[in-house]
């Protein structure tokens, strides 16, 4: 059976941009080759940890949504722990309200993003003289 998961890893900050996409590039190709579908994917890039991990402060977040049946979250977290750039993962299965949400934030950004993207109408200027 098919269920949805959501999953979020951090990455060590020591990497450099190149090595960060190729890490990334590493987990979605073990996703898809184990038959996984992939829903969605985010880059939140170098963000401060809350509390350090191996003496380090901050890291590389990247989140993947994406349908695939249990065994294939066993195996990918297996890679996770075996990749020294991995500093911390979560992955959780997501019900049919955490889908929902999901959707709705992805429509939001998507929506910002458009409004910032679509040109801004120049207002006329005022007269400001007091003659």
């Amino acid at each position: 059976m098919l269920n949805h998961y959501e999953t979020v890893f951090i990455m060590t900050p020591v990497l450099s941009e190149e090595q960060m996409k190729e890490t990334v590039k590493k987990f979605e190709k073990i996703l898809l080759d184990k038959g996984a579908e992939i829903v969605h994917q985010e880059n939140w890039g170098l963000r401060k940890l809350e509390y350090p991990i191996a003496k380090k402060t901050s890291g590389f977040y990247h989140l993947f949504e994406f349908v695939a049946e249990g065994s294939v979250v066993k195996e990918f977290e297996l890679q996770y722990r075996r990749d020294e750039k991995i500093m911390r993962y979560l992955t959780v299965s997501m019900d049919k309200h955490a889908i929902a949400y999901a959707e709705k934030r992805r429509n939001l950004r998507k929506e910002k993003a458009a409004n910032v993207e679509a040109p801004v109408a120049e207002q006329p200027a005022e007269n400001t003289n007091n003659e």
